[in-house]
């Protein structure tokens, strides 16, 4: 697969503080990549030098297979955190203005703000000035002139703030949606379940620097544990947990269930699930067994807290 952006040895510092300490980055074409970082990691920092706003110290960055230039500001769209539209400006004098800074000519943005504005059912705002729009109703204008140029890269920083479960979910519909016609995506988040439901790839950076990067399944593989989270309706739970013990490192756990029954973690050691799961079933009813696969979340906090 062939890579959209390549970020290669880049450093960026302001004084005497680095804020990118030679970092590369390959996001794969048609991918939604999930940058991860606390705050102050450079991952903003990241995001305006590949949007030009600012230059790096050393390092480049390649979009495309070229060079990183000026005109690349016509692939890229670029949803900031901090949004960027003029309060007391009306709507669609707005969103026309914005578009044509983007390459597209009047007649070409008011077909795309057709379609947008029909879409995501905001016909009845054109007249309207932000200033009059509620903070979710501002965002949803601002995603749409994010998107309207249909860019290659399309990236989103924070793309559900302000949004009610509702709109959010409409917009994360979007974005997938643009991603199936071949938008490659950089998505930079606190939300960690939106990584999970929505990344195919992650990079994770901590203190100007890259910890981790790759295919999402391929991290989560790196920070398996092996565990198994088991629930079982036994006759005697205290032999049970005595005979286990004997084989197999446990400790009790919790979760969801509709039943009363005994639950543990399990680390397997050398056996296999099915051994495992062979000794369960000899000795009562197994209601629960699935492996416990680390979340993006718990990877962020242990190779952060690490550090």
């Amino acid at each position: 697969m062939s890579n959209i952006l390549e970020v290669n040895k880049v450093v960026k510092q302001y004084g005497n503080y680095t804020a990118l300490n030679e970092v590369s980055l390959h996001v794969p074409k048609g991918s939604i990549f999930g940058l991860l970082g606390p705050n102050g990691a450079g991952k903003t920092s990241l995001i305006r030098i590949i949007n030009q706003i600012t230059m790096p110290d050393s390092g480049e960055i390649i979009l495309d297979g070229e060079k990183l230039k000026p005109s690349h500001v016509h692939s890229i769209g670029y949803m900031p955190e901090e949004r960027g539209l003029y309060k007391t400006m009306k709507v669609g004098e707005q969103c026309l203005y914005l578009a044509q800074l983007k390459g597209l000519t009047k007649q070409e943005a008011k077909k795309e703000l057709e379609y947008w504005f029909d879409r995501l059912e905001i016909q009845g705002w054109w007249n309207k000035k932000i200033q009059e729009l509620s903070k979710g109703m501002a965002q949803k204008i601002q995603f749409v002139v994010t998107v309207l140029h249909k860019p290659k890269l399309l990236i989103l920083d924070e793309p559900f703030s302000g949004f009610d479960p509702v709109n959010a979910n409409l917009i994360k519909d979007e974005i997938i949606a643009l991603n199936k016609q071949g938008t490659s995506v950089i998505f930079s988040t606190h939300r960690m379940e939106s990584v999970e439901e929505m990344c195919d790839h992650i990079a994770l950076f901590h203190k100007s620097n890259k910890l981790i990067e790759g295919k999402l399944t391929d991290v989560k593989k790196q920070y398996r544990t092996n565990n198994y989270e088991v629930g079982i309706l036994a006759d005697n739970p205290t032999a049970l947990v005595h005979d286990l013990s004997q084989h197999f490192k446990l400790v009790p756990t919790d979760f969801k269930s509709l039943n009363e029954e005994l639950k543990l973690e399990i680390n397997l050691g050398t056996a296999t699930p099915n051994e495992l799961l062979s000794e369960l079933v000899q000795r009562g009813q197994v209601t629960h067994f699935m492996e416990k696969i680390p979340s993006v979340n718990d990877i962020f906090i242990q190779t952060v807290s690490q550090k």
